[in-house]
């Protein structure tokens, strides 16, 4: 720090001027040529000066969407996220943090009270605020945080995003999805045009002047596309596009392991991608543009595509210009790092070994079987669970492909509720059909779950082809027929969600 200090005084442009013509005369004129992205010292610019008065007040939502020591991923990325923000400048007043938070204190925890998000990260849990958890994480309460509705808030803090028409607003919200929907760990589920008409809602109270959200979880890209206006301020990037996975990453077993006592990733490609480029940089000189590139290269794996997904952007993508220290505020200790690769190359990295965010349970209850050895009772259990959990995704994919052989006939059935629409349209066109057969689905096959999600496809294609809610009644019910609900239970001894 004893650099950032002795040059504390080049606050602005005035004494950047003094400092050149300093090194001028001591140089013998050298000065002219000097490049300050060659010397460990960075003179602030006249950009940087000028663009500190556009800033009103910088906001916040952070959202982990589930629950479970086997989801620990997304409740560390969301306090990770919270630690960047509070070093970049912002209040915590003006940061609002949704998160289970049943993570820090699980007894599977190997360090109690603690949570990481990097293998060898420090403790991002300490200081995180507890605004709204467990039974309080709901969607209806992220839609009254957002709108700054403290009369429509159940439960938490209280704490609501009482933004003016002067304010930015970063959004980061991480955890499993599927076409269409975000998991959160209370239902109802976020469903996508619930989410967008709060986001116009939000635009027309004049409540922001500009907003940028990242979203982390499968088929996250479906959220947003077809249906996100371009006209009200609000940039949006995305963890993968709306028909593939996203991805966790620092789990056991792969090439970059946490250390032997976790036995669940520590966190999700894209938002450690996001997360730790924006730690490198000096969040001044670096884009949301910039930014995207090199989080849209990591996120593939370098263009290996079996390990990693494709980000996607939406909205007002005019956004992408503005430096990134608007939304995520600025580190002073960042002065000094790049702005971005100023040839235009993205860094070098390596691929990463990745877990399929829907095979992650799963992959954490092989874990836990696997160091079970001298524990057979223990180990008996996890067996059980794993062997419970597989029986119940195969349970929900055989009723969905019979439901679609009853409403389509033989060799029909699995093609159309599969097929995907043109880029540009929208998941469904009547979002409360959708709503409603899901409903049914339900009532008579039992829970979805986290895995399940992935055929929200699958209903929404029954709405785009005229199926009444009648026929898939007795579709549904001639599918599960026998089928008892309360045989399976999405969590047992607390291990999963």
């Amino acid at each position: 720090m004893a650099v950032y200090d002795r040059f504390s005084f080049c606050n602005n442009l005035k004494y950047a001027l003094l400092w050149t013509l300093l090194l001028r005369s001591i140089g013998g004129g050298r000065a002219a040529k000097f490049d300050r992205w060659e010397s460990a010292i960075r003179l602030p610019s006249e950009k940087d000066v000028d663009v500190e008065t556009e800033v009103g007040t910088r906001w916040a939502i952070l959202v982990a969407g589930s629950s479970g020591y086997g989801n620990y991923r997304h409740q560390a990325d969301v306090c990770h996220a919270y630690q960047l923000l509070r070093k970049g400048g912002l209040e915590e007043e003006n940061i609002v943090v949704f998160m289970y938070d049943d993570i820090a204190t699980n007894p599977l925890n190997p360090r109690p009270g603690v949570i990481i998000n990097h293998p060898q990260g420090q403790d991002v849990y300490a200081g995180v605020p507890k605004d709204y958890i467990g039974e309080n994480v709901t969607s209806a309460n992220l839609y009254a945080v957002l709108l700054g509705d403290k009369t429509k808030v159940k439960g938490g803090s209280g704490k609501v995003v009482n933004s003016k028409p002067n304010d930015r607003i970063f959004i980061y919200y991480s955890d499993h999805g599927g076409p269409g929907v975000l998991g959160m760990p209370n239902l109802p589920y976020l469903y996508a045009m619930d989410f967008i008409e709060v986001l116009k809602k939000k635009h027309a109270s004049g409540g922001y002047k500009e907003m940028v959200i990242y979203v982390e979880a499968c088929e996250s890209g479906s959220i947003f596309e077809g249906i996100m206006p371009n006209d009200i301020n609000v940039y949006v990037t995305t963890a993968s596009n709306a028909q593939e996975s996203s991805f966790g990453t620092y789990c056991p077993g792969t090439d970059t392991p946490p250390t032997p006592e976790y036995i669940t990733c520590l966190g999700d490609l894209y938002s450690v991608a996001w997360m730790e480029d924006s730690e490198t940089h000096n969040l001044k000189r670096e884009t949301l543009k910039q930014q995207y590139q090199s989080v849209k290269k990591r996120t593939s794996n370098f263009n290996n595509y079996d390990m990693g997904s494709h980000v996607m952007e939406y909205g007002d993508t005019n956004l992408t210009s503005e430096r990134l220290y608007l939304y995520q505020g600025f580190d002073p200790a960042a002065v000094n790092f790049p702005p971005h690769d100023h040839n235009g190359r993205l860094e070098t990295r390596t691929e990463m070994e990745v877990v399929n965010q829907r095979d992650a349970e799963l992959y954490f209850m092989w874990q836990m079987y696997k160091r079970s050895e001298d524990e057979q009772e223990k180990k008996t259990n996890i067996l059980k669970q794993i062997t419970e959990t597989v029986k119940h995704r195969n349970h929900l994919d055989g009723s969905v492909a019979l439901i679609g052989t009853i409403l389509y006939g033989p060799g029909k059935g699995s093609s159309v509720l599969n097929s995907i629409r043109a880029p540009g349209l929208p998941l469904v066109d009547d979002w409360a059909c959708l709503k409603s057969m899901v409903r049914v689905f339900e009532n008579h096959c039992g829970s979805l779950t986290q895995y399940g999600m992935k055929h929200m496809r699958a209903f929404a294609n029954i709405c785009n082809t005229g199926i009444s809610e009648t026929s898939t009644k007795e579709a549904c019910r001639a599918a599960c027929y026998g089928y008892d609900a309360g045989e399976w239970h999405p969590s047992i001894n607390g291990y999963s969600a």
